[in-house]
């Protein structure tokens, strides 16, 4: 059953009956809709997404624990959430077991248990089911029989499945003592190890994707982290080019995260292996003595060409010569008829 605040007082009071019954298993509830349930056997709660402080986390987690039980509490932690898991449980003072998902293997192993378990094995039969059951016994064996039922009940379960674990190894960050000494060191920041820790090497890898696309850092980590399922604390240098970008993996991590990136599906963006990291750049050349540039004469500048026109202080405008006079054949009607005019009054 699903709870949310779209939902009207009787659906909820229906979802919450369906969930006292038995008639319904799990409830999938809002961080508003699932306060104040009153469920006497909820055993699991699972956190799908982290809670945004300490409070929230003890409000969700406490369903399992009223009127005196216990339960289970799960948190899903992505890679890239991990530190902020870590500080929200030492916040509320919550010590907690880290493991990755369970392999296929394992989930067989639980099938299995559940299936020997199964209630249909103590449920008294009716006088129809122990009917059927004599007619199948002369019809089939007993192996085919219980093979048949074993089928039948684990079509009921979800096919189990492999799941990659890219923080698996990592130690979860304890809380530091509280002693007057002081228990870390605070050197200077050119002189910390890498990520990949002290005699780690790197790996290069090359992103199609540069310059061109406005390749960003902002946006390229998370796209890197969320392909090769890693976190920024195994990627190093990254060097943007024009059409392509070169970054570096801790070589620990390498082989996974080239696992991880022959499993995309996005055909747009292509991740693989570099041969070698960018060519050191050349050695910056200091410039030499300027040429003397030769300009040629400009008209109207009699005597004087582009570079005396360009040594003039840009304060002084140029000082230009009297121009001789039009010539009459160059003047337009108007000019021609007041010129003749003014010859005629004077008699020129």
């Amino acid at each position: 059953v699903a709870l949310s605040g779209e939902l009207s007082q009787n659906e909820r009071t229906h979802a919450l009956q369906a969930l006292r019954d038995g008639r319904a298993r799990v409830c999938v509830a809002t961080d508003v809709a699932a306060r104040g349930l009153d469920l006497p056997d909820l055993s699991l709660v699972i956190h799908a997404d982290l809670p945004n402080d300490r409070e929230t986390l003890l409000h969700r987690s406490g369903r399992t624990g009223r009127a005196g039980r216990k339960g289970v509490c799960v948190l899903i932690v992505p890679v890239t959430r991990r530190r902020r898991a870590e500080s929200l449980l030492m916040a509320a003072k919550v010590a907690c077991s880290w493991s990755g998902p369970p392999t296929a293997d394992e989930v067989r192993a639980k099938d299995e248990e559940r299936l020997l378990v199964d209630p249909v094995f103590s449920t008294e039969p009716v006088e129809e089911d122990a009917a059927t059951a004599k007619v199948l016994q002369e019809r089939y064996t007993g192996d085919a029989i219980a093979t048949a039922l074993a089928s039948f009940l684990r079509a009921r379960m979800p096919a189990p499945e492999d799941i990659d674990d890219p923080g698996a190894g990592r130690e979860p960050q304890q809380a530091p003592a509280r002693t007057l000494a002081p228990t870390r060191s605070y050197e200077p920041l050119h002189q910390r190890p890498a990520a990949g820790g002290p005699g780690e090497g790197m790996v290069w890898f090359r992103l199609n994707i540069g310059r061109r696309n406005d390749a960003d850092p902002k946006w390229l980590v998370p796209l890197i982290c969320r392909h090769g399922r890693c976190s920024k604390a195994e990627i190093g240098n990254i060097r943007i080019g024009d059409r392509e970008t070169l970054f570096e993996i801790v070589s620990g991590f390498a082989t996974r995260f080239s696992s991880a990136i022959a499993l995309m599906t996005d055909k747009m963006i292509r991740i693989e292996r570099a041969a070698s990291g960018p060519a050191a750049a050349a050695p910056a050349r200091r410039p030499g003595p300027r040429k003397p540039v030769t300009y040629k004469s400009e008209p109207g500048w009699p005597g004087e060409g582009q570079a005396a026109k360009a040594a003039k202080p840009r304060h002084e405008p140029p000082k230009h010569e009297a121009s001789a006079p039009a010539p009459y054949e160059k003047l337009n009607k108007k000019k021609k008829a007041r010129l003749k005019a003014a010859l005629a009054e004077t008699g020129g």
